[in-house]
């Protein structure tokens, strides 16, 4: 998917909501535990109700391979319904992964060829090398980790580095990463109050940002600090839309969280035109 591609669906869907499938076996209702793979039905069900509140889904890749070859299937038949039957839904492989050279390229070929993502988050610790052979794939994303919203962000990603925070020299080094054109970066809603750097650095690249509802975040801060005349913000929430019931109306309840949220961002969008 283009990135021309992905503002159409937002003035489209009149939303830039990203909904994470965290999916967990302790938290799914108990009853879809009898289905035949559970995770998948979840997952599937989940889709249905909240696919034209949203542009997109992201899998978070740990919740599939702590479930070893049950898990993958799963992950690979919910990218497969994805695809299928919601072909302008932009979808994102929370892989984290990052390592050099041909590591690298087997790992965007596993996520980007096999499984046909859109997209996949990267760590960027590892530098050039790591990246740059995500990028050679025509149509694909690589997002990077800028800033996060975790507590050991501030181990290392606001630390200075002769006067200039890593977070910011993250960003700007990778602006001159052959393909940087394909590349989107994560950013906390919990650092809304950076975004205004961030922005002097990445002006139009898209965000992904996590952090909005059940960590506390602001979608109002995020779009007043990070939103750009491309809208340039996919707003991620996971736990708050598909755990927002345990029982048989788990997906009507998820909609309903998921509607909340894209009701916010039709206004934000309102306001910035």
């Amino acid at each position: 998917m283009t990135t021309q591609e992905l503002v159409a669906q937002i003035h489209k869907k009149q939303s830039f909501l990203c909904i994470g499938l965290d999916t967990d076996l302790e938290k799914i209702p108990a009853f879809l535990l009898e289905e035949e793979d559970p995770i998948f039905s979840f997952n599937k069900a989940i889709i249905d109700a909240t696919h034209e509140l949203c542009v997109a889904y992201k899998p978070n890749i740990a919740f599939y391979e702590a479930y070893g070859v049950q898990g993958w299937s799963a992950l690979r038949k919910t990218i497969k319904y994805l695809n299928n039957n919601y072909p302008d839904i932009f979808t994102i492989a929370d892989a984290k992964r990052g390592d050099i050279g041909n590591t690298s390229t087997r790992y965007a070929k596993a996520f980007f060829e096999d499984l046909n993502f859109d997209s996949i988050t990267i760590a960027p610790y590892m530098g050039r090398d790591s990246v740059e052979p995500f990028l050679a794939f025509e149509n694909k994303h690589t997002i990077l980790l800028a800033l996060t919203s975790n507590g050991g962000a501030f181990d290392f990603q606001t630390k200075k580095i002769e006067g200039k925070e890593f977070y910011k020299e993250v960003l700007s080094v990778s602006t001159t990463y052959k393909g940087a054109e394909n590349l989107m970066y994560v950013v906390g809603a919990t650092k809304a109050e950076y975004l205004k750097e961030i922005r002097k650095i990445v002006p139009e690249s898209f965000l992904l940002v996590p952090g909005v509802g059940a960590q506390g975040g602001s979608l109002k801060d995020v779009c007043e600090y990070g939103m750009t005349k491309n809208i340039g913000l996919l707003i991620n929430s996971s736990r708050g839309i598909i755990y927002a019931s345990d029982q048989e109306n788990f997906a009507d309840a998820a909609k309903v969280k998921a509607k909340e949220l894209q009701q916010e961002m039709k206004k934000e969008l309102e306001r910035l035109n």
